[in-house]
C-alpha cells in the first residue's frame, strides 16, 4: 500500500511538472505575441516597404487615373485605378489594381466642397481609399437639422459621399507616453526632437498655447519646460515644449509602453492606409489598431483641424499628444476622436513628418537634413537610415529613460519591490513564463532523483535481507 501511494505521488508530481512546462511555454508565447516590435504585414513584409510601390505608381499615373493606395490584409500593395491601361501598369509593377469609378481629383474636390461649407461642430470627413468614397461622420452632438443640412450637401456633391452617424463625441484628449501637467490639464509626451541647439517635446497643439508651463507631476514641483510654439486649430495639431535649460537629461529615445518597458524609435515616416499601428498614452497605456484614412478633417468644438490621420486605435482623455508608431518609426501624435478603450472608437493623429517639417526640427539623435531637404524624412524611402531616435518620456521620470538598442527594452529604474511585482504580473513580460518553465524542469529533475534514490535504497534493503 505504501509503495502504491508513493507511485501515485510521484506520478502526480511528474504530471504537474509537465503541466508547468506547457503553461510556461504558453505564457512566453503570449508575451512574445503581444510585443509591438514587428507591426509587420502577415507575410512579414514591412508596411512601409510595401507602400513604396503603391505610392510610386500613384505619382507616376497621376491623380486623374488613380484614387489612392493602401496595404491589403495579406501585405500586398493595392492601387485604385480608373482605367484598364493603368491597371495593367500596376500589375506589371507587382502591385494589385482595383478598378474604381472616381479618381482622386473627384474625391478631393468633394472634400474641398465640404470644407467650404459652414462648419458643423462634431463632424469629420476623409477619403476612404478602399471604398472609393468620401466618408462624412457626425457625432452625437450634431443636431438633426445640422445633420440634415450636411446630408443634403453630400447628396449634392455625388453618390460617392457616404454619411455616417457615430457614437460619442469628437473631442481632443486633454485631461510618451508619460503624463505631463499644466494649468490647462494633463497630456502625454510625444517624441523628443531638436533644432540642433535645443531639445523639445513634440506633442499636441491643443494641449496648451505658447507660454504654457509643463511639469512632470501634478503638484507642480518638477518643471519640464515651456511651450514655445503651437498650432491648433487650423492646418495641424502640434506644439513644441522646450526642455528646461534647453536640454533633456539624456539622449536616449524610447516610447514608454507600460510595465517599465519601452520601444526604441529609429526614424520618422508617414503612415500607410491599412497599416497596423500602436499608440501609447498616459491614461490608457498601449493600444493598437489600423490606419483607415489620411488627410482627414475634424471639426472639434475649438475649431476645424485638417491633415490628420484617421485610425481605429482607441484613446481617452489625457492621451493627447502621445506617440503613434509602428516598426520603430515615429508616425504621429494623438489629436482627438470619439469613444474610449472599453467600447472602441475613432482616433485622429497629427502626422509627425508634417509637424517636424513645419517646426524645423528632427528627432533627437537624427543627423541634420542635407541642404534643401526637409527637416523630417520618411523612413519608407530610407530603410537603412541611421538610428535616428525620438521617444516618449520614460516611466517614472520627466526625461527619456535609457534602453539598449532593440525593439522592446526595459526602461526606467528597477529594484523597487512594487516595480518588480508589476513587471512579473505584466502578461506581456516573458519573465514569469520562463520562471514557470525553469521551476517545472527543476521539479521534474527532483522527482526523477527521488525515484532513483528510492529504488536504490529498496535494492539495498532487498540485497541485505538476502545475504544477511
Amino acid at each position: 500500500m505504501r509503495h502504491a501511494r508513493r507511485r501515485i505521488v510521484r506520478r502526480g508530481a511528474r504530471i504537474a511538472a509537465l503541466g508547468g512546462v506547457l503553461l510556461g511555454g504558453l505564457m512566453v508565447t503570449q508575451a512574445l505575441a503581444s510585443e509591438p516590435s514587428g507591426a509587420q504585414t502577415p507575410d512579414g513584409t514591412s508596411a512601409q516597404a510595401a507602400s513604396r510601390t503603391g505610392s510610386a505608381l500613384v505619382s507616376q499615373l497621376g491623380t486623374s487615373r488613380t484614387a489612392g493606395s493602401w496595404v491589403a490584409s495579406d501585405g500586398k500593395p493595392v492601387v485604385a485605378v480608373t482605367d484598364e491601361a493603368a491597371a495593367a501598369q500596376v500589375t506589371a509593377a507587382g502591385a494589385r489594381p482595383k478598378m474604381v469609378r472616381h479618381s482622386m481629383e473627384q474625391l478631393k474636390s468633394a472634400t474641398k466642397s465640404l470644407g467650404s461649407a459652414p462648419r458643423v461642430t462634431g463632424t469629420a470627413w476623409a477619403v476612404d481609399y478602399r471604398t472609393n468614397q468620401v466618408v462624412v461622420e457626425g457625432d452625437s452632438t450634431v443636431s438633426a437639422s445640422d445633420w440634415s443640412r450636411m446630408t443634403e450637401l453630400g447628396d449634392g456633391i455625388g453618390d460617392f459621399v457616404r454619411m455616417e452617424r457615430v457614437q460619442g463625441r469628437f473631442t481632443t484628449r486633454v485631461n510618451g507616453a508619460q503624463p505631463i501637467f499644466s494649468t490647462g490639464g494633463r497630456c502625454s509626451a510625444g517624441f523628443n526632437v531638436t533644432d540642433g541647439t535645443s531639445e523639445f517635446i513634440l506633442t499636441a497643439g491643443h494641449c496648451g498655447p505658447g507660454g504654457s508651463l509643463w511639469f512632470s507631476d501634478n503638484t507642480g514641483r518638477t518643471q519640464i519646460g515651456r511651450t514655445v510654439t503651437s498650432e491648433f486649430p487650423g492646418d495641424g495639431d502640434f506644439s513644441l515644449i522646450r526642455y528646461e535649460n534647453g536640454q533633456a537629461s539624456t539622449r536616449e529615445n524610447v516610447v514608454a509602453i507600460g510595465g517599465g518597458r519601452g520601444v526604441r524609435i529609429t526614424a520618422v515616416g508617414d503612415p500607410v492606409v491599412g497599416q497596423r499601428v500602436f499608440r501609447s498614452g498616459s491614461t490608457s497605456g498601449l493600444h493598437d489598431g489600423e490606419v483607415t484614412a489620411l488627410d482627414a478633417t475634424v471639426n472639434y468644438p475649438e475649431g476645424a483641424v485638417t491633415g490628420l490621420v484617421q485610425t481605429t486605435v482607441c484613446a481617452e482623455p489625457g492621451d493627447s499628444g502621445g506617440p503613434l508608431f509602428s516598426e520603430g518609426i515615429a508616425l504621429g501624435v494623438t489629436s482627438g476622436g470619439s469613444g474610449n478603450c472599453r467600447t472602441g472608437g475613432t482616433t485622429f493623429f497629427q502626422p509627425a513628418t508634417k509637424a517636424m517639417s513645419a517646426l524645423g526640427v528632427r528627432l533627437t539623435g537624427q543627423p541634420p537634413a542635407a541642404a534643401g531637404a526637409p527637416a523630417a524624412t520618411s523612413a519608407a524611402g530610407s530603410p537603412s537610415a541611421p538610428a535616428s531616435q525620438g521617444a516618449a518620456i520614460a516611466p517614472g521620470s520627466a526625461a527619456p529613460g535609457s534602453a539598449a538598442p532593440g525593439a522592446v527594452q526595459q526602461v526606467g529604474t528597477a529594484g523597487a519591490s512594487g516595480g518588480l511585482l508589476s513587471r512579473l504580473g505584466d502578461p506581456r513580460n516573458i519573465g514569469p513564463g520562463l520562471l514557470v518553465i525553469a521551476g517545472s524542469l527543476v521539479a521534474l529533475a527532483a522527482t526523477r532523483y527521488i525515484r532513483t534514490e528510492q529504488e536504490r535504497n529498496a535494492y539495498r534493503r532487498a540485497y541485505s535481507a538476502t545475504w544477511g
